[in-house]
């Protein structure tokens, strides 16, 4: 899910994002301190200011920040409000990890890979390369060791974290020119980020980091020739496919896109216990809405790209693909290699985890889904 809105950086490495964190929040999260006021804490009713780094109404994941505000109040009869704010209404959109860090704000909807700078270990609670897909990865944060880690990742930050979304599986993207080999990859300006970033910088592209508001563009300029966003719902909606007719699925980079709420650790530790329940609740129960969300949006959006707009949509070639799972890997274990004991004891975890599920996966989902596609069509 390489959704983001903040302005291009010159330098295009996406794990040289601190910097700009830094400086974006720096003016927003000191305007919100002084312009907004503290939370209402009245009659033992609370108030919290939940900021996002989506745009207002933006489909799928500022919808979902939506409804999860709206639930966590309702859930709770009342006594927790919580109030919405979209991207830049209140800090900028990737300045709410540090917002909610420096007090400026209760809580925030964000992706963790975005803030992977402060520490490499916050990718796992989005998306790495080869890793699960949504299922799996609320089942590693519910009975693996997802959530104990992710408290401890987080402790230094004061900051507790909920999977409150997930994009699903995620589309390769849009190419300019057909990919027939390798090195079709050499040189490709491609626009993308995180670890999926690393891993196409690894096969040879030159990755170029810029906000979602301004791929359109950037495709027509010839600044780039590749484009990847989320899926195909997201992707009609930005008009891609005027662009570019080859599309490529699926991104290996990002089996899934998780999606979190975040709370300033004292606003969360301070609720009582049916009021945390109401928000893990709230937030879980909304992550599996916006699965499902997805699923049917992205299934109407591409059918939509292939039979209204001619969009040639297709896998890699093996070659490539190889290509790719080579470069995926070597960025992964450089990234455990140079890590700390506990990024070490997540990647260790996580993967394990991920290995645990594929001993059931390769003998259940993947040969179902493989046996309905020879199946009946059940079509009128």
């Amino acid at each position: 899910m390489s959704i983001g809105f903040q302005e291009p950086c010159k330098e295009d490495r996406p794990m040289d994002r601190r910097s700009f964190i830094k400086r974006s929040v720096a003016t927003g999260a000191a305007a919100a301190a002084t312009t907004f006021a503290a939370p209402a804490i009245a009659e033992g009713r609370i108030e919290w200011r939940l900021i996002t780094s989506w745009p207002k109404n933006f489909p799928g994941l500022g919808t979902t920040a939506e409804r999860l505000a709206q639930k966590i109040t309702r859930m709770s009869g009342g006594r927790l409000t919580v109030k919405l704010y979209a991207a830049d209404e209140l800090v900028p959109a990737f300045g709410v990890f540090d917002a909610v860090q420096q007090g400026a704000a209760e809580a925030y909807h964000s992706a963790a890979y975005y803030y992977g700078g402060k520490h490499p270990a916050l990718n796992f609670y989005t998306s790495v390369p080869f890793g699960m897909y949504a299922p799996e990865h609320m089942a590693w944060w519910l009975y693996g060791d997802g959530e104990k880690l992710q408290d401890e990742l987080y402790a230094p930050f004061g900051i507790k974290a909920i999977p409150a979304a997930n994009t699903s599986a995620q589309a390769a993207g849009w190419f300019a020119r057909e990919i027939i080999g390798p090195d079709d990859l050499k040189g490709l300006k491609f626009r993308t980020a995180g670890l999926n970033g690393e891993l196409w910088r690894e096969a040879g592209c030159n990755v170029v980091q810029l906000p979602g508001r301004e791929m359109f563009q950037a495709f027509q300029s010839g600044m780039i020739d590749a484009a990847e966003w989320v899926g195909p719902w997201n992707d009609l909606a930005f008009g891609l496919h005027r662009l570019a007719k080859n599309y490529y699925t699926p991104g290996i980079g990002e089996g899934q896109g998780a999606v979190e709420i975040g709370i300033g650790r004292k606003h969360w530790d301070a609720l009582p216990d049916d009021l945390k329940a109401v928000v893990r609740e709230a937030a879980i129960s909304e992550y599996q809405a916006n699965v499902s969300e997805f699923l049917i949006r992205n299934a109407s959006a591409l059918k939509a790209l292939q039979t209204e707009h001619g969009v040639k949509v297709q896998p890699f070639p093996d070659t490539v693909n190889d290509a790719l799972a080579k470069a995926g890997e070597s960025v992964m274990l450089r990234l455990r290699d140079g890590g700390d004991d506990l990024l070490k004891k997540v990647w260790a975890s996580y993967y394990g985890f991920r290995n645990d599920c594929m001993t059931w996966t390769r003998h259940a989902e993947q040969p179902y889904l493989n046996a309905r596609a020879k199946g009946p069509a059940f079509t009128d």
